[in-house]
């Protein structure tokens, strides 16, 4: 059973680790940054904060392992695994531009016990661990209590290497604008997600997505009386790169629509 205590102590780490991220986003350089893959960053800013995670959650729980965003430290294939993004946001962080965040989920087996998502910024930090509700600084959070998507703010994050389902995201981006309060696009799915988890957005999805972008938040927004699956209603949203999150009064037309423009074609 995860405990109180080791929230809190991962609280603390989170916060630990966004303050480095804050002092170096004051001198960095977009000399220091380097290129993954097409439109996929990284600096040392990221690896460093990696490490700093791997070492002190290493401390907290050394039976787990890692399913971490730049490869540090080792998967556990059984039992406990940490699942981390040092820094979700990069490209906002490159540029000065708010939203970026710490990421930290932590799993048993495939179901997720406890997480973290740190807003840097604004330090916020959303969190919940098993059998709790959500919290955001100290106080309980929940989802929005909005009736319909024609109600709803939409969140949403742009594909930036999987570009074969364009013309199926256009085709939600245009249903979203014209049938919901509006779309929004912040560039951090963790904090997306805790922002569903506290009310400020009624519904979030995004394809292309990482087990680090959203084992965190997702966990969170169940734990604030939200529903979250992949595009299918299914649970796969961890692995299967899909997740659609919302209150749960919304929570089946929403993902209809979502199913209904991202699966056609």
């Amino acid at each position: 059973m995860v405990t109180e205590n080791i929230c809190k102590e991962v609280i603390d780490i989170a916060r630990e680790t966004g303050e480095f991220i804050r002092q170096e986003r004051r001198s960095f350089s977009p000399e220091d940054v380097e290129t993954k893959g097409v439109h996929n960053y990284v600096s040392y800013v990221d690896k460093k904060a990696e490490g700093i995670l791997v070492q002190k959650l290493g401390r907290l729980l050394p039976q787990a392992g890692f399913i971490a965003e730049e490869g540090t430290g080792k998967k556990n294939d059984g039992g406990f695994n940490w699942v981390i993004d040092p820094l979700d946001g990069t490209t906002n962080f490159i540029h000065g531009l708010p939203p970026f965040s710490v990421s930290i989920g932590l799993i048993k087996e495939l179901e997720p016990v406890l997480g973290v998502v740190y807003e840097i910024n604004l330090d916020e930090c959303f969190y919940s661990w098993e059998g709790a509700p959500a919290f955001l600084n100290g106080s309980k959070i929940k989802v929005s209590g909005s009736k319909s998507v024609s109600d709803a703010l939409i969140a949403t994050g742009f594909p930036y290497t999987e570009f074969k389902r364009m013309d199926q995201f256009l085709a939600s981006f245009e249903y979203f604008m014209k049938n919901s309060h509006g779309l929004r696009r912040l560039g951090s799915a963790a904090v997306d997600l805790a922002y569903v988890a506290c009310g400020r957005f009624d519904g979030f999805f995004e394809f292309g997505l990482s087990p680090w972008d959203v084992a965190a938040g997702a966990f969170i927004v169940r734990q604030a009386g939200g529903a979250v699956s992949d595009f299918s209603g299914g649970d796969g949203y961890l692995y299967g790169g899909e997740l659609i999150a919302s209150n749960p009064s919304i929570f089946d037309e929403f993902r209809s629509d979502v199913q209904r423009h991202m699966k056609a074609g």
